[in-house]
């Protein structure tokens, strides 16, 4: 979207985002006690290497006592730390709220920890189309979103995220393809039909892509289908090797980042853009 379009609460929470989760990569691999709590077998304390971290935890965070308990659960599991800082949902949020969101798309759900940051937020006839292909991970947190009472609020979609979002191609019906054609039925009779081929383009608010990497790039394009002028889409993790290899070449090999910035600046007409590295 032009500048011009863009809402100065928009246009500042959109900078914001992107300083926000490239710091939170960086902070969160130097001091991951401090977003995940102190692991059993971690012997850093809390704060004690980073006492800026610690302050703004202390003074800012306000979890809801189900998000704190679904964090803890998620930290049990062995990729625990893969789930989103606390911090970095109650920030997603605030933007949400800022942009009065009703309508949410969550690519890479896990436990669901921001899948339940992000319906406590929303109003009662909100919705959060959450997808994600492994149940056994969302299992953990389904409980905690029914205890929650939002789970009316949540369209849990258990398949790839690019089926979810867009358009199948068409294609010949074989026996190869039978099974997937009844579950594609199934899926349109309860009310599954896939987002944009159910007429949904420009009515999300708010987007956030925390899954697959390598499939980034087609997320980002369906969901600027998707959100409307003024809504917000989050990318996570865009630097998440840069930690490992300072090669720009070799980083771009592994993550194609050139291609996903390239993508980016090419929609510059339809939306604006922060990219931080701090």
């Amino acid at each position: 979207m032009p500048w011009f379009s863009v809402t100065k609460e928009v246009a500042m929470g959109t900078a914001m985002l992107g300083v926000a989760f490239a710091t939170g990569v960086l902070a969160g691999k130097r001091y991951p006690s401090i977003f995940f709590g102190a692991s059993k077998s971690s012997k850093t304390v809390i704060g004690k290497d980073s006492p800026l971290w610690q302050y703004i935890l202390d003074h800012s965070l306000r979890e809801h006592p189900l998000l704190k308990k679904l964090r803890l659960l998620t930290l049990d599991h062995p990729w625990g730390r893969i789930m989103v800082s606390c911090d970095q949902a109650q920030f997603m949020a605030n933007l949400a709220k800022l942009i009065k969101a009703k309508k949410v798309i969550e690519i890479g759900v896990f436990t669901g920890y921001n899948t339940l940051n992000m319906a406590l937020i929303l109003p009662d006839n909100g919705r959060v189309v959450a997808c994600d292909i492994n149940e056994d991970y969302v299992n953990i947190g389904k409980p905690l979103w029914k205890e929650a009472e939002v789970e009316h609020k949540i369209d849990l979609r258990i398949k790839p995220a690019s089926e979810t979002l867009g358009k199948r191609k068409a294609k010949s019906m074989g026996k190869a393809d039978a099974f997937d054609s009844v579950q594609k039925k199934k899926n349109t009779e309860e009310g599954h039909e896939e987002l944009l081929a159910a007429g949904e383009a420009e009515t999300y608010d708010f987007a956030f892509i925390d899954a697959d990497k390598e499939s980034s790039n087609e997320y980002y394009e369906k969901c600027l289908r998707l959100v409307r002028k003024g809504g917000i889409i989050a990318i996570d993790n865009r630097f998440s090797t840069w930690s490992r290899s300072w090669e720009l070449s070799e980083c771009c090999k592994k993550l194609d980042a050139t291609v996903m910035i390239n993508k980016v600046h090419s929609n510059i007409a339809r939306s604006s853009i922060s990219l931080h590295w701090l």
